[in-house]
């Protein structure tokens, strides 16, 4: 796995490690990437989450690319730089944060909502645009929606995104999704139940790969 543009590209999920027992993170992630995800962030806001993403960037190495979420701040983004995060995504629209990221060539998906955070995101240099809570604002008719006077703009919907509903939101226009508590469920990591999460990463995985296949859809340059 060279890197994250590589790894996003093949499977475009970011599974979202968020208030995970510290002994169970290993294991709950190899089970997301033996169901098929290549890109995993561990959120700044979980208990010891630098050493977190400094034993599993060391750990998942050449099977999947390790990166931090939550980031609110530019100390933030050198704590997690420092243990060797690969990506940054944060919940808001940041410039200081965006530029920061940028000016370490580390690709940061910045999270914005209204049409203009999504823009203001992009104009500063977000890789992707990162739409959150996507699931709570319309779903797929508001991705649709942006995607009108945004043609161009990478984005990846966060929060309420059901399997179901997959086919709806690369129609409506996503180049990704991000998975939390759908995909690392606290009941299941808590009772050791690893192969529901890889289960669960094998339905969105195969659900997202026949859109791919289907329309051509991530053909946008996430390369910034």
């Amino acid at each position: 796995m060279k890197g994250f543009h590589e790894a996003f590209s093949s499977n475009p999920i970011i599974g979202v490690i968020r208030d995970v027992d510290k002994k169970k993170v290993v294991s709950s992630i190899e089970a997301a990437i033996e169901g098929g995800l290549t890109t995993v962030e561990i959120t700044m806001n979980t208990d010891d989450a630098d050493g977190l993403i400094n034993l599993t960037s060391a750990y998942f190495g050449g099977k999947c690319v390790i990166g931090a979420g939550t980031v609110l701040t530019i100390e933030d983004c050198r704590k997690a730089l420092d243990s060797g995060a690969q990506f940054i995504v944060t919940p808001v629209t940041d410039p200081d944060v965006i530029k920061f990221c940028k000016s370490e060539g580390l690709p940061v998906i910045a999270g914005a909502l209204t049409p203009s955070e999504v823009f203001t995101a992009w104009k500063y240099g977000a890789t992707m645009v990162k739409v959150f809570p996507a699931g709570l604002v319309g779903g797929p008719d508001y991705i649709s929606e942006l995607r009108g006077p945004f043609k161009d703009i990478p984005l990846v919907a966060f929060s309420g995104i059901t399997a179901e509903k997959v086919d709806d939101y690369f129609k409506a226009g996503v180049n990704g999704i991000g998975l939390g508590k759908r995909l690392f469920r606290s009941d299941w990591i808590e009772d050791n139940h690893f192969d529901k999460v890889k289960e669960c990463a094998g339905t969105y995985t195969k659900a997202v790969k026949k859109q791919i296949g289907t329309l051509q859809i991530n053909k946008v340059d996430i390369a910034k």
